[in-house]
């Protein structure tokens, strides 16, 4: 059966229970595909909501009928590290932010149908490229969101702390539905989306 879901704007007062969704995904999701030192050190620094999402008016939740949010995500025009683009990519290119999904909730269509609402929302602010650092864990739910893969990159998240990740972009010439796949075969990246930015600390 599908979970009866309402997808909206997250609020500053959602913040301690996108804390617990964070807390409760990433440990579980990403620990087939990280080493356990990832999992000390880094997955406890990417587990914490950002306040500064949740009041953008670009991040999204997915609650269930009894209020329990059981997916988180959105996108920025700064990058995760805190710079804006190129002067002539801003406005241009946006940014996946903090994407979640419950782990006793995946497989269910709740992430893909939150990741396109946050697609949509950056083509109606007039994104043409939606800029993606992944976890390797989730790879193949962007690809099939039409997201394609640039290169593997390294995010440094405290002096001393790495964490692999996966740069994906996706054309938002053509958004999903939710229904179907993203087109992975569109237009070729232009050079100035694909350098728009070229180091990965993580403020």
């Amino acid at each position: 059966m599908t979970p009866t879901l309402t997808l909206r704007r997250a609020l500053p007062a959602d913040l301690a229970a996108v804390d617990r969704l964070l807390s409760r995904s990433y440990p579980r999701l990403l620990a087939p595909d990280y080493p356990p030192s990832a999992m000390v050190l880094a997955v406890p620094i990417i587990s914490r909501a950002r306040p500064e999402l949740l009041a953008s008016g670009r991040y999204f939740v997915a609650e269930d009928a009894a209020g329990r949010i059981q997916a988180a995500g959105g996108w920025s025009a700064r990058t995760p590290h805190g710079e804006t683009a190129a002067d002539k990519m801003i406005g241009t290119v946006g940014h996946v932010r903090h994407v979640a999904t419950d782990p006793d909730a995946v497989r269910q269509g709740i992430g893909r149908r939150l990741v396109t609402v946050v697609m949509r929302d950056a083509a109606r602010a007039g994104i043409g490229w939606l800029d993606c650092l992944s976890t390797r864990t989730a790879v193949p739910f962007y690809a099939a969101l039409g997201f394609r893969m640039v290169h593997p990159v390294d995010i440094t998240l405290a002096p001393g702390i790495l964490f692999p990740a996966v740069r994906m972009i996706a054309d938002l010439s053509s958004v999903p539905s939710g229904n179907e796949k993203g087109r992975s075969d569109d237009r070729p990246f232009p050079q100035d989306v694909v350098a728009s930015y070229s180091r990965f600390p993580m403020n």
